[in-house]
């Protein structure tokens, strides 16, 4: 039996806990380069890393990873279908589902033995459990909700957490109009491993390389993408990474075996980072991951078979900053890939468009400001939730909306981070308990002279953070005299 965790201790200082689970290989992988970033820090004592799926039952283990993939292979339009219909932030406002609660307690019982002070999560199941762990004051650590797509997922967004972090400048300025605080949103990018120091040179008489990707678990689909470029007219070589998927290396070697020495044929690497900064044009699917490590590489990618949902929106950001094209079918890869290499010029500034795009230094912001930022956490009310989706579904942006569903934040006066969003009618409720001015509360742990609601009681006790006051300023989002769009 594999252990649930590994750790290590050097001294004194933070314990930071992260958190992902093995849908794919790229959350993991998200995992492992925050565990790298770590280790390069002095202030960090103990590190651990955990995949909240290898602690619980086999059978939720197969149903959410092992079942993604099945459906993906056999029914994709279900896979878009349930992406976009998870999309709406807060679309489930309500506690964690039993089967989900159950296989949890490993997980919980695990935070509870390692005692953290700092939280990662790279996985929005994890994500959701420290949020609810936060407001029942079970935990008492910074938290971040990392996202590792270039489309932000409505999925990812919790009642709680101290930092969120996003691949791109797009999805801070979305969160931001559903009213999220700017001070709690991050555009880091995507944490990847860090990249090879040493720039590789290649004579000017060397062909183009190609680095041919089937991912981790070896797709099929690269058989087509190899059978293709056997068909190019313009001079190059390739590199197959077929993962771990032994037959497929079998099927693609035979496939090459007539051109000589113009394909190397590899199965699982650990040296795709360096074979990255070799090549001049990767061909494979978009994952997060695997984009942020071409981009930070300054590597133009050709995109085939994407999942449909979070890949296709990582290729359309892709394209839009020039950095990627996508061949749509099998029968015009080769055709499209020729074209690129008979146009040096595009081939440049597409590597160039790569370069600008890439964010190499991800995993350290992301530690950085976590461990830097806010010590209380920001705590979204259940009603602040149904606010930010009815107008996300509306698309009304935060400041357009008015009246008792209007959202306010409230401000820590001291740090000057925020450390809630509520709606207009829940301040009434504040103002009367906790008011010392129409632009002030000091919120405290008695609550006289009325008993607040159980959600009123999970902010207090989340925010304060075992203090006994926290005066705080109010900060409306909505301008008065606003008119709610119909």
């Amino acid at each position: 039996m594999s252990r649930p965790a590994e750790g290590r201790q050097i001294g004194g200082g933070e314990r930071v806990l992260i958190l992902s689970a093995g849908v794919g290989s790229g959350h993991n992988s998200a995992a492992a380069a925050v565990r790298e970033a770590c280790d390069v820090r002095v202030d960090v004592a103990e590190v651990q890393v955990l995949d909240v799926l290898r602690t619980s039952s086999a059978l939720y283990r197969d149903v959410l990873g092992k079942g993604y993939f099945v459906l993906v292979e056999n029914v994709p339009w279900l896979v878009e279908w349930g992406y976009d219909a998870s999309n709406p932030p807060f679309r489930r406002r309500g506690p964690i589902d039993p089967w989900t609660r159950a296989n949890a307690l490993p997980v919980v019982s695990a935070i509870k033995r390692f005692r953290p002070t700092a939280i990662v999560c790279t996985h929005f199941l994890p994500a959701q459990l420290v949020a609810s762990l936060l407001l029942r004051g079970v935990i008492n650590a910074k938290t971040a909700v990392v996202s590792t797509d270039y489309d932000f997922q409505g999925l990812w967004l919790t009642g709680a957490f101290h930092a969120l972090f996003v691949a791109q400048e797009e999805a801070r300025v979305e969160l931001s109009a559903f009213g999220l605080p700017p001070d709690r949103i991050a555009a880091t990018g995507i944490p990847i491993a860090a990249q090879p120091s040493a720039e590789t040179v290649r004579g000017s008489h060397e062909p183009p390389m190609l680095l041919i990707s089937a991912g981790a678990s070896g797709s099929d689909y690269a058989v087509a993408v190899v059978r293709q470029t056997l068909h190019l007219r313009s001079p190059f070589t390739a590199t197959v990474v077929c993962g771990r998927n032994v037959a497929l290396r079998q099927r693609i070697e035979q496939l090459v075996a007539p051109a000589g020495d113009r394909y190397r044929v590899l199965g699982f690497t650990p040296e795709m980072p360096l074979l990255m900064r070799r090549a001049d044009l990767f061909v494979g699917k978009p994952g997060g991951l695997s984009a942020s490590e071409c981009m930070a590489a300054g590597l133009p990618m050709v995109l085939i078979d994407p999942i449909p949902g979070q890949e296709i929106r990582n290729g359309d950001y892709l394209m839009e900053q020039g950095a990627a094209i996508r061949c749509n079918t099998a029968a015009t890869i080769g055709w499209k890939i020729d074209e690129l290499l008979r146009d040096p010029g595009r081939l440049q500034r597409m590597q160039a468009a790569a370069k600008r795009t890439g964010r190499p230094d991800a995993a350290a912001d992301v530690l950085a400001s976590l461990l830097g930022g806010a010590s209380r956490p920001l705590v979204i009310s259940r009603a602040a939730q149904k606010s930010i989706l009815t107008g996300a579904e509306r698309r009304v942006v935060a400041s357009d909306s008015t009246g008792a569903s209007s959202l306010v934040r409230l401000i820590d006066d001291t740090t000057g981070s925020t450390i809630a969003l509520v709606q207009t009618k829940e301040l009434d409720g504040l103002q009367k308990r906790y008011g010392v001015s129409s632009e002030r509360l000091v919120l405290r742990q008695d609550a006289s002279p009325a008993s607040p609601q159980r959600g009123e009681r999970r902010l207090i006790r989340a925010v304060l953070r075992g203090d006994d006051l926290l005066p705080v300023r109010i900060e409306r989002l909505s301008a008065p005299g606003q008119i709610l769009p119909a």
